[in-house]
């Protein structure tokens, strides 16, 4: 059976509902927009289309600065209702894109990721979840939605394991430019060991992403 493997030509990462509302309200924030924005770069830097959602911004903001910063030029955002992010625009994106691969990351783990997870995998595309770049208001619904998403059919992954996934060779082109996409995780991690991150708020449900 064919091991599923990231590679920068068959893959498009999709950023899920990382918007300013959020950002007092689900646990670690601050780790979780850190590492999709690590992403947002890699994907950048290795030419990977990215796909960007938002739900209700009209209520809820826009996208976090520091993602909307680091997204390639050109990249779509998609306002949305539906907590799925496979919305008929998203999906018409990924049609056009024609890659196999998605990659997940955004928030919430057990609801607007797990849908948008679901959706992809029932339509045929291969999914990928970045486990710390995806967060929810209550950890304790984390583990239950990576469970499912896994039994799905969707690959656990991080944001470390998918830079050198992807580059692959110490020899790639753009090595320097992920290993220091690298070492800002390591940095991000050194902070958390550290305890410099406040609780989050309880967020609402009728906010819920």
């Amino acid at each position: 059976m064919p091991i599923p493997r990231l590679t920068p030509a068959g893959c498009v990462l999709l950023v899920i509902d990382l918007q300013d509302a959020f950002h007092d309200h689900i646990d670690d924030f601050e780790r979780v927009v850190v590492n999709a924005s690590i992403l947002c770069q890699a994907a950048r830097t290795l030419a990977i289309p990215v796909i960007a959602t938002e739900q209700n911004p009209q209520g809820l903001g826009r996208t976090v600065a520091a993602v909307r910063d680091s997204l390639p030029p050109g990249t779509p955002i998609f306002e949305k209702s539906k907590f799925s992010a496979f919305v008929p625009e998203v999906s018409q994106a990924l049609h056009r894109l024609g890659r196999p691969q998605v990659v997940l990351c955004g928030i919430e783990a057990h609801v607007c990721v797990l849908q948008s997870g679901l959706d992809l995998l029932a339509a045929g595309i291969q999914c990928f979840h970045a486990t710390d770049a995806i967060g929810a208001g209550q950890p304790m619904q984390i583990a239950p939605a990576f469970r499912r998403l896994e039994r799905a059919g969707s690959i656990p992954t991080g944001t470390l394991s998918c830079l050198y996934e992807l580059v692959a060779d110490a020899r790639h082109p753009s090595f320097r430019e992920c290993l220091a996409l690298a070492k800002r995780i390591r940095a991000e991690r050194c902070d958390e060991k550290a305890g410099l991150r406040p609780p989050a708020a309880p967020i609402s449900p009728s906010r819920a992403p």
